[in-house]
């Protein structure tokens, strides 16, 4: 299997300009660098094994409390679908991977002293976070901007706790809500060191890979905790916008919702970049068990 579609980033690269958005056709192939490629734009029920088409996925992802919606940082063409999904879904909460949770009640406040969405990132410092051009990320704070906006980033300080002691520790209060106290099981322990391994383009050591993996346990139960505050905070469903590999069904961020409230429906959508000259599904050997609901 090719590594581009292993859906790890080694470096937030930087992107391109952020492509129009075709309302009608969020999903179709306009202005994409592999416009012609005939997966650009598919979107694949996992368990089902079969393409849907757009209306059908935006009714289930209506249907449930909470959508998840992953993507490659970098890429313009995610991004787009993404605001386009949070305008048509119109949450009550908004919640980002990107966001500080620190900056969340700062959010709040700005909003209600006459800020817009607009203005939320250089209000919160957005250039000095380490993510990709703010101007791919701000249709999607504007397209609900009745949202309350939930931030699950976490510092240094608490990554590097994560990473000496462990996730539990590092999360403070809270942490046996989302099974931080548990360890995961050898299978899943194993398939998250690997991951960081991968994740740090192979050059992490393996005797590193069991902290990194605390660190993104960490980094899970935060997200599901802020896609849970802005859940609360109104009547409606509420959305995650994070990176695919949290976005997955497995041991990412549903599977911490899941071990706070077992009551509720998640929806996970995975976006992925096709592969130029594989253009069947069945080149995508792993499709099938992709740890998604939807592709």
């Amino acid at each position: 299997m090719p590594k581009r579609y292993l859906i790890v980033a080694c470096l937030l690269l930087s992107a391109c300009g952020p492509m129009a958005t075709n309302q009608d056709n969020l999903f179709s192939n306009a202005s994409f660098i592999l416009e012609e490629h005939p997966l650009t734009g598919m979107i694949w029920d996992v368990e089902a094994a079969k393409e849907i088409d757009q209306a059908t996925l935006v009714a289930r992802m209506s249907a449930a409390d909470i959508a998840i919606l992953g993507e490659v940082h970098d890429n313009a063409r995610h991004h787009d679908r993404q605001a386009a999904l949070v305008d048509l879904l119109q949450p009550e909460g908004l919640a980002f991977e990107m966001v500080p949770e620190g900056s969340e009640e700062g959010i709040e406040a700005f909003l209600a002293q006459g800020g817009t969405p607009a203005e939320i990132g250089p209000a919160i410092g957005w250039n000095r976070l380490g993510w990709p051009d703010w101007g791919l990320y701000r249709p999607i704070f504007e397209a609900a901007p009745q949202a309350y906006i939930a931030g699950g980033a976490t510092t240094n300080a608490e990554l590097v706790m994560a990473i000496r002691e462990n996730a539990a520790v590092a999360f403070g209060a809270g942490a046996t809500r989302y099974g931080l106290n548990v360890r995961p099981d050898a299978k899943t322990q194993a398939a998250l060191e690997e991951e960081m391994i991968i994740a740090h383009c192979n050059k992490l050591p393996r005797s590193a890979a069991r902290g990194m993996a605390e660190a993104q346990r960490l980094r899970d139960a935060r997200f599901a905790d802020a896609t849970l505050r802005a859940l609360a905070k109104g009547e409606g469903n509420a959305v995650l916008i994070t990176g695919n590999v949290h976005a997955r069904t497995d041991r990412g961020v549903p599977a911490y919702i899941a071990e706070a409230s077992k009551d509720l429906t998640v929806v996970s959508l995975g976006q992925l970049e096709v592969i130029e000259d594989a253009k069947t599904v069945a080149e995508y050997a792993a499709l099938a068990e992709t740890p998604y609901d939807y592709l």
